[in-house]
């Protein structure tokens, strides 16, 4: 595994008992900020890019570290020259087994060995506005752990979302994990989020474990986070789904299935620790 040596000084407590996923570091610059944005692609193509260009046009590089976490894209969309004119900072590449979850252990496993203050992490399909990301970096800066994107709140857009996913974000998900997490929550599935570097590194949390290898990971988060008491909020978002065209990475049928299995099993405290 091509990863940076952690200084002693940062290094997390109880690093030795995480479990992630092997991985490769080709493009890493260096620490520039107290916080970074992590993105999660695997074959996105031009959408990362349109993403990439956008965070330039707002300036998110001035702010903070942009850390790209790839699953396995053979798409050539990750081009080393072309993520660095594009402002990114680093790329981690899993290598080990598993999908989305699997590649946030991967991401925050390295931005927190690198000592970062808190992580925005949004998705690399370009379906949200990043011009929200200094608000995020703000209310971590004001105490807050758990920021999550929302499109059905006041200010928020959302806009061509198809039918059968808003009346199950609405009606279903987040419903359920309101009322198991004692917070109002009123978009629960998009990873559109930032977290303190306190809560990801709370051993009752345990975010770096093998049983968060698809999408379980975001649920539990949703469920377990307020359990806690840590301070949570949600911040107005535009989220855009492209007319015809559906990106996302869960399969109409058996994804979602997947999805309400992982709901239930998280809203039951199954991934508590």
């Amino acid at each position: 595994m091509n990863q940076m040596n952690t200084p002693a000084n940062i290094r997390p407590p109880g690093r030795d008992t995480w479990e992630v996923p092997a991985m490769d570091v080709p493009l890493w610059q260096g620490k520039k900020h107290a916080y970074c944005v992590v993105i999660p692609v695997i074959n996105e193509g031009g959408r990362i890019r349109n993403l990439l260009k956008r965070m330039q046009f707002c300036q998110i590089a001035a702010i903070a570290d942009i850390i790209i976490v790839d699953g396995g894209s053979t798409d050539g969309s990750m081009d080393l020259e072309s993520l660095k004119q594009l402002d990114v900072n680093g790329l981690v590449v899993k290598k080990g087994p598993g999908k989305l979850s699997a590649q946030l252990r991967c991401a925050y496993a390295f931005a927190l060995d690198q000592g970062y203050a808190g992580i925005v992490t949004i998705d690399g399909n370009d379906k949200d506005d990043p011009d929200a990301i200094p608000q995020f970096i703000g209310a971590l800066k004001d105490g807050v752990d758990f920021v999550q994107a929302s499109r059905f709140i006041s200010g928020g857009i959302a806009e061509n979302t198809p039918k059968s996913r808003d009346f199950a974000i609405r009606f279903i998900h987040a419903p359920a994990l309101s009322l198991s997490s004692g917070f109002k929550w009123t978009d629960t599935t998009q990873g559109f989020r930032a977290y303190s570097r306190k809560m990801l590194l709370d051993p009752l949390i345990g975010i770096f474990r093998n049983v968060f290898q698809e999408y379980e990971l975001l649920a539990y988060l949703s469920h377990r986070v307020p359990q806690l008491k840590y301070r949570c909020m949600e911040i107005a978002s535009v989220r855009r789904y492209p007319k015809g065209e559906v990106p996302t990475k869960i399969s109409a049928f058996r994804g979602n299935l997947k999805v309400l299995q992982t709901l239930v099993r998280s809203c039951l405290g199954k991934y508590n620790v």
